[in-house]
């Protein structure tokens, strides 16, 4: 097959950040995709429902002129959550999902839940108003090894609290791991996955081998072969507890290339040629739709998007910017580490 035509994607899983970052790199996630649910870990972080809406409104003006993108905002949630502001962010039907990370867990993440039992109040509220929650799903504990931290989080954190709350929808995010797939897998109700590009593409030795390479560090961290694998074989399943966030996450060059380099790969730029090329490697080219624009909106209780996008698979590799040029200061874009034909056309 060397064209595919599926209805317009969406992001479920996405950092703009704010200011001249923002500026600089929305284009790149709107010119493909119609959606995105945005990610709030800010400096401050995104608290409230008027926080959201101001925030929507600086994505929205920082969109250019002909581009159509529509941001699903999300709330950061923190054991100070008014479970109130909450609902009446759902209710007024500008809150799409609210995000939980663990204190310390990644970027902008200290604001986060260190006692599970101080937010139940809001995640009770949630679940009797069917608002879904985002999870960063790693532990933090420094006894735990990195690249151990989303399978301790699905046996001590998540599944203790799918069985106090199991009407509570919860989309498990950026899995990574054989394990968080087979959990995804086993719930019969109120649980999903999404899985990034970058995760798809590179394990471990993307980072490490031969060197150092911070533009490959990401967090959750990339793990073994055998669960990159793991996450291909869902991803091009068809199921529909799996779909595409990408976790898309610009930092200047400057920020990635130090002696303690940010968490967090740039991926918006080439994201559907990359998907191209995992799903025609794994036979499941019919399969692309399913994970890019139909299971997310499902999930999200959201119409798929009318629009269509077709994708062309040339002779020769495509090109693409190695670096995005911001007001902040340039933004390396994900390298995948093998040549690349597919193409939006």
């Amino acid at each position: 097959m060397r064209e595919i035509t599926i209805p317009r994607p969406d992001d479920w899983h996405l950092h703009l950040r704010d200011g001249a970052m923002l500026e600089g790199i929305l284009p790149e996630t709107a010119r493909h995709f119609a959606r995105a649910i945005i990610m709030p870990n800010l400096m401050p972080p995104v608290v409230t429902t008027a926080d959201a809406a101001a925030y929507r409104g600086r994505i929205v003006s920082a969109l250019p002129t002909g581009m159509d993108f529509t941001p699903l905002m999300t709330l950061y949630l923190t054991e100070g959550t008014d479970p109130a502001d909450v609902e009446a962010g759902r209710r007024s039907g500008l809150i799409t999902a609210v995000k939980l990370y663990p204190a310390g867990a990644t970027t902008n993440s200290a604001s986060g839940v260190r006692d599970l039992d101080k937010v139940m109040p809001v995640l009770e509220t949630m679940a009797r108003i069917g608002l879904p929650l985002c999870i960063h799903g790693e532990v933090t504990s420094p006894s735990v090894d990195i690249f151990d931290r989303e399978a301790v989080f699905l046996e001590t954190v998540l599944d203790p609290l799918r069985r106090r709350l199991p009407e509570l929808k919860i989309t498990l995010e950026h899995v990574t791991t054989s394990q968080g797939v087979d959990y995804v897998m086993g719930a019969a109700s109120n649980l999903a996955g999404s899985i990034t590009t970058h995760h798809l593409m590179i394990n471990r030795n993307a980072i490490l081998a031969g060197g150092i390479r911070p533009h490959y560090y990401c967090l959750p961290v990339a793990k073994r072969e055998s669960h990159r694998l793991a996450l291909r074989r869902a991803a091009t399943s068809g199921d529909a507890r799996f779909f595409l966030g990408t976790d898309s996450a610009p930092h200047v060059d400057p920020l990635k290339e130090c002696g303690c380099g940010c968490a967090g790969i740039f991926t918006a730029t080439n994201t559907m040629s990359c998907l191209a090329h995992v799903f025609d490697e794994e036979g499941a080219l019919d399969h692309l739709a399913a994970f890019a624009s139909r299971n997310g909106p499902a999930w999200y209780g959201l119409p798929v998007n009318t629009e269509t996008m077709t994708l062309v698979r040339r002779d020769g590799p495509v090109r693409y910017p190695a670096k995005i040029e911001t007001g902040d200061g340039p933004v390396t874009v994900f390298d995948p580490m093998t040549p690349i034909h597919w193409e939006v056309a």
